[in-house]
């Protein structure tokens, strides 16, 4: 047995109901890093929950001196800094993570940290106003400051992301993982059907552009049909006159999640992903990317930044611009080369993208390639 250990330190509380890419994401890296300690005889150490929680914990290792052989560290934030992460906002420890990040600095163990989002920086989608909202964006560059103090590395979602991230330490790409499933060999017959899932309530998704595509789809060629999965509130809120396309559509419009968006997944050839360029959408990596390719499907997808450099990376489905037409072709171009797309899935994608592809990245970078 290798006397090996590494901490996986998350700065706040698991989620008991992985509802969103934020919550979900680090769930996943644990039982990876679980999975990967396993196959490489690497104790995995794990702090997380309240600032007390994590205190406790800290503390206790010390004590017992579990924390003497890091081999390294790998560390996550929030959307919300650092300090802020107890129910309602207010810490109950508010100096246990600078304790910890000396003590990994004071024993020259290399931390990766993977930094979330950048929101705060666009006023369009930070939503405080005010003297509020200048104290929250201070908070946030001292948070920066702090990473920049005893981080070895930054993990972002993409390499797009890295000009909007003010740390100065290494920067690498770790995007959402993906997770094997039976379908991935599914072989099926063509029968163009689209699915989109996600949300609808914002033009920004992109959904007036697939109706409009959809609707203007040549006459004289295979008609696609499209599912739609959201939440049942969103479509609740829809105008009449969205509501009224998507019947004139046919669009089959579900409201469903974990087992039964799976079995749905099987029914399908492929997924959308029709979202609008932004600056903000450039560098983004939509989780639905990952759990499409996971169950098999090809994407049809705008050419924004990052899922375009994702998705060109395996050639593992078609990319164009936010326009109608282009959006048109690119549907066209699905129904000729989906099984393409779908043994490119199948060959590559989980051994480059899978949740133990990313542990061994942060490994590879903190420490090198070497066991």
């Amino acid at each position: 047995m290798s006397n090996k250990a590494v901490l996986v330190y998350f700065p706040f509380k698991l989620a008991e109901k992985a509802d969103s890419g934020s919550k979900l994401r680090p769930i996943e890296m644990l039982k990876a890093f679980r999975q990967w300690g396993k196959e490489e005889e690497v104790e995995i150490i794990e702090i997380n929950g309240t600032s007390e929680e994590r205190a406790a914990a800290f503390n206790q290792l010390k004590l017992k001196g579990k924390l003497q052989n890091l081999w390294f560290c790998y560390a996550e934030n929030q959307t919300i800094p650092i300090w802020l992460t107890d129910p309602g906002h207010k810490p109950k420890k508010p100096f246990i993570d600078t304790q910890v990040f000396k003590f990994l600095k004071e024993h020259n163990v290399p931390m990766g940290i993977f930094y979330r989002d950048v929101y705060w920086k666009f006023d369009d989608l930070y939503p405080l106003k005010g003297l509020k909202k200048k104290v929250m964006q201070t908070i946030y560059r001292r948070e920066e400051r702090f990473y920049e103090n005893y981080a070895s590395a930054i993990f972002l979602p993409s390499a797009a992301m890295g000009k909007y991230v003010d740390i100065n330490q290494p920067k690498v790409p770790l995007p959402p993982g993906g997770k094997e499933t039976d379908q991935m060999n599914a072989d099926k017959t063509f029968s163009h059907q689209g699915i989109y899932v996600g949300g609808i309530a914002n033009d920004d998704y992109g959904l007036p552009l697939l109706l409009e595509a959809l609707e203007n789809y040549p006459s004289n060629k295979m008609q696609p049909k499209l599912t739609i999965v959201c939440r049942e509130n969103e479509y609740n809120k829809l105008p009449e006159e969205q509501k009224q396309r998507l019947q004139m559509l046919n669009v089959n419009l579900q409201h469903i999640s974990g087992d039964e968006l799976t079995e749905l997944y099987r029914s399908m050839d492929y997924a959308y992903i029709p979202r609008l360029k932004s600056e903000y959408n450039n560098f983004s990596v939509p989780v639905k990317l990952v759990e499409y390719l996971s169950n098999g499907l090809p994407v049809v997808a705008t050419d924004c930044e990052a899922q375009k450099a994702f998705i060109d990376s395996g050639n593992y489905g078609v990319v164009c611009d936010d326009r109608k037409d282009a959006f048109i072709k690119a549907i066209e171009n699905v129904e000729t080369e989906c099984n393409s797309y779908r043994n490119n899935i199948h060959d590559t994608f989980l051994e480059r993208n899978s949740w133990l592809a990313r542990v061994k990245t942060v490994k590879n970078t903190l420490v090198g390639e070497t066991k």
